[in-house]
């Protein structure tokens, strides 16, 4: 077996302050990784590597750097990027611990290069912010004020402002004008923390619109410690733009763009670079996810802007690559480019984009290797195998997936811990594995078989077949085998969070500038 290679904090330090590419990757799940990592680490769970890596890291020759805590995992990792064909793959000297010994700075929470970022910009512009106390005072008293929610549209739904409207971060600049054509109209920006009300409030001045405009301090999470109810299952969505808005909207996000630095492509560009073999070129459409389905390049990927900016190291999750940015008005593409330029990235607007080049319609579709072979077999046999005993049923899908409902009797695993998981479910004569869709499932049964010695089959269509076929379903944490570490809680989700978690969470954020300047590797600037 050859000797893992590996890099250290001192090359990979030095590679982000040359702006050279580089992908960081945690590989541990996501609740350890929010725990602590550095500050351009992206996460690519080794559960879900396969499935992943390609669109966050395309360039085969990209120098990967993977670390863990000492659990072991990174050097799987090592042997299965080398199985899909990266050739420049390390491990972090040291591991995570190591990063710390040398020197470097860990973050904990998620998505913390933008969320350091808006405090960044907010120490600097001052960007106006009005109390929860305040902003219930001027509905109260039916001001002229209009709440606009810069988060998805799903989170908005989870929980919302009374009377807010939902217009995520990138659609706020191009849809504004519309819904206060007023000059006069007071305009409040939520989300549900600080950062993307921060920077969807600048975003509205950097544009120049007329409105006074201020971020509600703290987001949902400001009016909930101020013991102020919140709406739940809203749908109030942002309303059309007409022409002129929009005209005036196009210019004012050029001129923003043009002094953030950001640059002008063509398709000629575009085509030139992806044949580039020395660099990465990510191609994202920053319009809805509706817009996306019914018309897109080909190649691209759909990343609304305001979710772009708030999780750059979820798309993009190679440092240094090179980004390009398609819209169909020139205003989400150009407003999103400015924040990335300021987050230190080589950003790109494509110009020269006519309706005919928006040619394929559809979901995007990750590109993924090549799926392994995988006896399948269908919801009715699995009814037959069950009703005959000696069948476990494995379950690969998400924590929360699980916990809202599966199959009854399965067990709940992580792929990555797969060998411990299995030590703690009964031994049985055949397996069957499943997920959403069977997808994850597939690249665990030869792992399964090759742990127990017995047979495994893949349930056809995951678990969505078995409720298409009206099957009957469990609920609640019945057989969890490994633990909920999927997925990390953020302390802004949902109403349930204690006081003290909240105002913890509040005052970290307030700590990223100080931290942001010890670590000085970050390169962010802000007009």
């Amino acid at each position: 077996m050859s000797t893992v290679r590996t890099r250290s904090y001192s090359q990979i330090r030095q590679a982000l302050l040359n702006r050279e590419e580089l992908a960081l990757i945690d590989v541990r799940e996501e609740a350890p990784f929010a725990q602590g990592h550095p500050l351009f680490a992206a996460n690519i769970t080794l559960s879900k590597l396969e499935l992943e890596v390609y669109s966050r890291i395309p360039r085969r020759d990209t120098p990967v750097t993977v670390y863990d805590k000492g659990e072991g995992l990174a050097n799987i990792a090592v042997q299965r990027l080398e199985g899909l064909g990266y050739v420049d793959v390390s491990v972090l000297e040291g591991g995570l611990e190591g990063w710390r010994k040398a020197g470097g700075e860990l973050f904990i929470d998620v998505n913390v290069p933008s969320k350091a970022f808006g405090e960044l910009v907010e120490s600097q512009r001052h960007t106006p912010s009005l109390a929860a106390e305040e902003v219930k005072a001027l509905l109260d008293n039916e001001a002229d004020v209009v709440v606009l929610d810069a988060r998805r549209f799903d989170e908005y739904q989870t929980m919302s402002i009374p009377g807010g409207i939902s217009v995520p971060g990138a659609e706020l600049v191009l849809r504004a004008r519309a819904l206060a054509p007023d000059p006069s109209t007071r305009i409040i920006v939520n989300c549900a923390g600080r950062t993307r009300s921060i920077i969807g409030t600048q975003s509205l001045i950097n544009a120049g619109i007329a409105n006074p405009v201020s971020a509600l301090r703290n987001g949902t999470i400001g009016w909930t410690l101020a013991g102020q109810a919140l709406e739940h299952g809203q749908s109030r969505r942002f309303a059309e733009s007409g022409e002129e808005h929009r005209d005036i909207a196009a210019s004012d996000a050029r001129r923003v763009a043009d002094k953030a630095l950001v640059g002008r492509a063509t398709l000629a560009d575009l085509h030139r670079w992806q044949q580039e073999p020395t660099r990465s070129t990510y191609l994202l459409d920053v319009r809805t996810p509706e817009e996306f389905e019914a018309g897109h390049l080909p190649a691209s990927r759909p990343t609304p802007g305001g979710q772009l900016v708030q999780e750059t190291d979820h798309f993009a999750s190679v440092r240094g690559a090179r980004l390009v940015l398609i819209d169909d008005d020139g205003v989400r593409a150009n407003m999103t480019g400015s924040w990335l330029a300021q987050l230190g990235w080589e950003v790109y607007v494509l110009d020269d984009l006519q309706p005919a080049h928006f040619s394929e319609q559809g979901p995007w579709k990750a590109p993924v290797p090549v799926p392994p072979q995988a006896e399948e077999i269908s919801p009715d046999t699995l009814v037959q195998w069950l009703a005959e005993g000696d069948t476990v049923v494995l379950d690969f899908t998400s924590s929360a997936n699980y916990v809202k409902r599966h199959i009854p009797g399965a067990w709940w695993v992580l792929r990555a811990q797969l060998s411990e998981a299995l030590s703690k479910v009964p031994s049985a004569q055949r397996y069957v594995l499943t997920c959403g869709s069977s997808q994850l499932a597939r690249l665990a049964v030869a792992e399964v078989e090759a742990i127990t010695g017995k047979a495994a089959f893949l349930l056809r269509d995951g678990t969505a077949a078995w409720i298409a076929a009206q099957l009957p379903l469990e609920h609640g944490e019945t057989r969890l085998v490994s633990p909920r570490i999927d997925r990390y809680r953020r302390p802004y989700e949902g109403t349930d969070n204690p006081r003290e978690a909240i105002q913890a969470y509040l005052d970290w954020e307030y700590s990223l500038v100080d931290q942001l300047a010890r670590d000085g590797s970050h390169g962010f600037f802000v007009i």
